[in-house]
């Protein structure tokens, strides 16, 4: 995958425009990463840092095949939790993160339960 591709994947799975992404970056436009998006430039390196810090992943997904894992496709009801996530006030958001931890954990104490061999009487 180009990066051109991943930048596109990347800004999407945050839900970030070209000029949001520009604004993190020091001396650079919202055309400059539009164009970067678009394959037509490339960003030098200390910009790729840059761009790395934003999107918070490692330099190397920007370059390399692991950027795939962030495909929006794969997690369209997660935007949906994150953005009702940060619609709510922070005693909400606590909240609900301890509702989320006691459900997740409910269900790996049942799959632990079944996946565990039975003793023979």
């Amino acid at each position: 995958m180009g990066l051109d591709q991943t930048l596109r994947l990347l800004a999407k799975a945050r839900g970030l425009t070209a000029g949001e992404i520009a604004s993190a970056i020091p001396r650079v436009g919202a055309a400059t990463v539009s164009a970067w998006m678009r394959g037509e430039k490339a960003p030098a390196a200390e910009q790729l840092e840059a761009l790395a810090r934003t999107f918070g992943v490692p330099v190397g997904a920007l370059l390399a095949t692991l950027a795939s894992t962030f495909d929006p496709a794969r997690t369209k009801g997660e935007h949906a939790l994150l953005a009702a996530y940060r619609a709510l006030g922070t005693r909400q958001q606590g909240a609900l993160l301890e509702v989320a931890r006691s459900m997740a954990g409910m269900r790996a104490e049942r799959a632990r339960k079944t996946t565990t061999p039975r003793d023979a009487a």
